[in-house]
C-alpha cells in the first residue's frame, strides 16, 4: 500500500506543528520548509482543521497550531479519515465480480488490517 501525498503531508505538518507549539505557524513557513505548494498546503489544513487535529488563527499574525496534543492525534485514524482504503474494485457497491467464494479479498482486507495495526499503535507524540 502506497500513502498518498496529502496524508504523506498531514503527517509533516502535525510534526512540524508539534515541534513548534509554542507560537503560531504560518502555512508559507511549513510550505517553504518542506518545498510543499501553499495552496495544495491549505487544503490539508482545512481537512486537518475539520478533523479537529488543528487550529486556524486569523489576522495579521494569524498562523496554525495544534488544537490537540500530540498524544491524542492517532496516526491511524487520521490514515483511515484520509485514504482510500479500498484497496481491490470488489470493495465497492458496485460490484460485479462473479467469483463468489473469492479469497483474495479477504487477503488483502487481513493485509490490510496489518498494515493500519502499526499506526494504530502509534501517535503524534511517538513519531516526534
Amino acid at each position: 500500500m502506497k500513502i498518498t501525498q496529502f496524508t504523506d503531508y498531514s503527517f509533516r505538518l502535525l510534526l512540524y506543528l508539534s515541534r513548534y507549539r509554542d507560537r503560531v505557524v504560518t502555512v508559507r513557513e511549513v510550505s517553504e520548509y518542506y518545498g510543499i505548494s501553499a495552496e495544495h498546503l491549505k487544503k490539508i489544513v482545512r481537512a486537518l482543521a475539520d478533523l479537529g487535529h488543528l487550529s486556524t488563527v486569523r489576522g495579521k499574525h494569524g498562523g496554525l497550531k495544534l488544537a490537540r496534543e500530540p498524544k491524542d492525534i492517532n496516526l491511524g485514524q487520521l490514515v483511515r479519515n484520509q485514504e482510500n482504503l479500498a484497496l481491490l474494485p470488489c470493495h465497492e457497491p458496485c460490484d460485479t465480480c462473479p467469483v463468489v467464494d473469492c479469497k483474495l479479498r479477504s487477503t488483502v482486507d487481513e493485509a490490510l488490517l496489518a498494515f493500519l495495526k502499526v499506526f494504530d499503535g502509534k501517535t503524534l507524540a511517538d513519531v516526534i
